[in-house]
């Protein structure tokens, strides 16, 4: 795949983390502010802080511009699931939710856009769920959420376009990750009967890899990507009632 130059990847990841990286490629800097060298030889610098905060990604943002000069390239996937019934969703809750999926990726976006704009070449992925598409009962505030990331996602890609700035979103269903470690955890089960529960809503009879996903956002972000914005595309073995 190919991308032009050496370009700066920013990605707006977990639930208080930032990481950023010059290659997806490379591995993650186990360091504050570090200056370690990815798996293919690039510098990984990791920045850390809270996202629900505007002053921390501000922050976090002026950092990497300290570091490396320039944004290229920005994955949004802040967060975890957080559901429960309606008439037990309070206000402070989903104002909670609201900052750290959906203010976070506004926040961040809004700082790289003017220069993206200015090169007249960006890649922006907003990481949501199939939950945005089809929300199910009880999967509030996190389906709302991801809605509205689903709605940013369009309306940046028609403002993006002259200006070949790409933004796309990618949703999400089961794939490998920790918060699926912990939820085994909480519910008292093995890790792998709680994956064989879940795989069997899944047409494909599997939970997906974290590589599976990653590889769907290496080809966005290239130039074989450079036909594509606006869309919202599941990955989830086929789990989505929707397309």
């Amino acid at each position: 795949m190919a991308f032009p130059g050496a370009p700066g990847i920013v990605g707006l990841e977990g639930r208080a983390r930032w990481r950023e990286r010059e290659s997806i490629n490379g591995r993650q800097s186990r360091r504050p502010h570090g200056g370690d060298l990815g798996a293919n030889g690039r510098r990984v610098v990791g920045v850390q802080g809270d996202v629900a905060l505007a002053a921390d990604v501000k922050r976090a943002y002026d950092e990497i511009m300290k570091a490396l000069g320039k944004i290229d390239i920005v994955v949004n996937n802040a967060g975890t699931s957080a559901t429960g019934p309606f008439e037990k969703l309070t206000d402070e809750f989903l104002q909670h939710d609201l900052d750290q999926k959906l203010f976070a990726a506004i926040r961040l976006t809004r700082l790289v856009w003017p220069q993206m704009k200015e090169r007249r070449w960006g890649r922006i992925i907003n990481v949501l769920n199939i939950g945005a598409k089809a929300p199910r009962g009880a999967s509030a505030p996190t389906s709302i959420t991801r809605a509205a990331g689903m709605a940013l996602t369009k309306v940046l890609s028609h403002e993006g376009a002259p200006h070949n700035v790409l933004v796309n979103a990618m949703l999400v269903g089961f794939i490998e990750a920790d918060q699926h470690v912990q939820a085994a955890k909480r519910d008292g089960v093995a890790l792998k009967d709680y994956m064989a529960a879940r795989a069997k809503d899944i047409p494909l009879g599997r939970i997906g890899r974290a590589e599976e996903f990653a590889n769907m956002a290496c080809f966005l972000v290239s130039d074989l990507g450079s036909y594509i914005t606006g869309t919202a595309i599941n990955i989830d073995g086929g789990r989505s009632p929707v397309v």
